[in-house]
């Protein structure tokens, strides 16, 4: 699943935010209106990838979807593991709600050891270059 993170520009922007929107369990959830269809395969190793100023930057593991209220009130919860995985940073135009990304579409995991600590900016650069 793909879905555009609004009010942060960069990762350490959203771990920040929810330093300050701590769940008491430590998890993060993303709430949205509809329960996604492919929920049940999101549960099975699935990942949920964000869209910062329009490049994919992290993932993180999805931990389990639920529908909370009733009717009209109605809600989605996605548990998300607490810890984003950076990934090789990927453009994206901007969609509204959520996407599926197809596995073989999905941006491959940084490795720090590999690459060391690139900054975010020269390693958008790098990707739209061909040289990442």
């Amino acid at each position: 699943m793909i879905k555009l993170c609004v009010g942060a520009a960069t990762v350490e922007e959203l771990i920040d935010w929810h330093a300050t929107h701590n769940d008491p369990d430590g998890c993060w959830i993303m709430r949205t209106r509809q329960t996604p269809k492919r929920a049940a395969d999101d549960r099975r190793g699935g990942s949920l990838y964000r869209v910062f100023k329009g490049v994919i930057l992290c993932r993180q593991a999805i931990l389990d979807v639920t529908t909370v209220g009733e009717g009209i009130a109605a809600r989605c919860e996605v548990k998300l593991d607490p810890t984003p995985v950076r990934v090789a940073p990927t453009p994206r135009r901007a969609f509204q709600g959520w996407r599926y990304l197809e596995p073989k579409d999905a941006p491959p995991d940084l490795s720090i050891e590999a690459f060391g600590d690139v900054p975010t900016e020269l390693a958008r650069q790098l990707r739209e270059a061909g040289a990442w």
